[in-house]
């Protein structure tokens, strides 16, 4: 007896701490995903796939929020991760050519070194990171410079996107009045 009352009070206990605990509050920089080709999973559902899955980007999506972002928020020479909170992330679903090397398909994290004129993008063999605060160059797959193209619109959220290029795509990263495209090959 003493022995079931000993549980029915454990299993009461554990049901009050349970039923206590309060959902995280929603995160200033939501997580999102890009694919190529542009909405993937809507356009499997659907049955209207003309071509195959080659890329997805998972990313955090910080606000600009009247903040000065390049060469103050994100300093100009130094390792960023591409958005905020874990580093972004990107899958290739089959092997690709970036600049004039072959990457092999897999799950990679996409950082980048931002200056005035031009990003230094770089494709890491390290994931499931935080931050860039262990980035670690010697696992470095690939490091391509590319320029930057200054907007006259404001991109007031961060963003990654595909879009359709010749033998390819392009992932476009834009934001406040910059923006970057990094031509893939497949």
């Amino acid at each position: 007896m003493r022995i079931s009352l000993a549980l029915l009070f454990v299993l009461l206990s554990y049901s009050g701490v349970y039923a206590q605990a309060k959902m995280p509050p929603l995160d200033k920089s939501p997580m999102d995903m890009s694919y190529y080709p542009h909405n993937f999973p809507l356009l499997k559902i659907q049955e209207k796939i003309t071509e195959p899955l080659v890329a997805r980007v998972v990313y955090s999506r910080p606000q600009k929020s009247g903040r000065a972002i390049f060469g103050s928020l994100i300093e100009y020479g130094k390792v960023w991760r591409m958005g905020a909170n874990e580093a972004t992330e990107i899958e290739f679903f089959r092997d690709v050519k970036i600049s004039s090397s072959k990457i092999k398909k897999g799950r990679y994290t996409l950082y980048c070194i931002p200056n005035p004129d031009n990003w230094t993008l770089i494709i890491n063999k390290e994931t499931d990171t935080w931050g860039s605060f262990k980035y670690d160059p010697k696992k470095d797959l690939l490091r391509v410079t590319v320029p930057v193209q200054k907007q006259t619109e404001t991109t007031e959220e961060f963003a990654i996107v595909f879009d359709k290029a010749l033998n390819g795509a392009s992932l476009i990263i834009a934001w406040d009045d910059v923006k970057v495209t990094l031509p893939i090959l497949f």
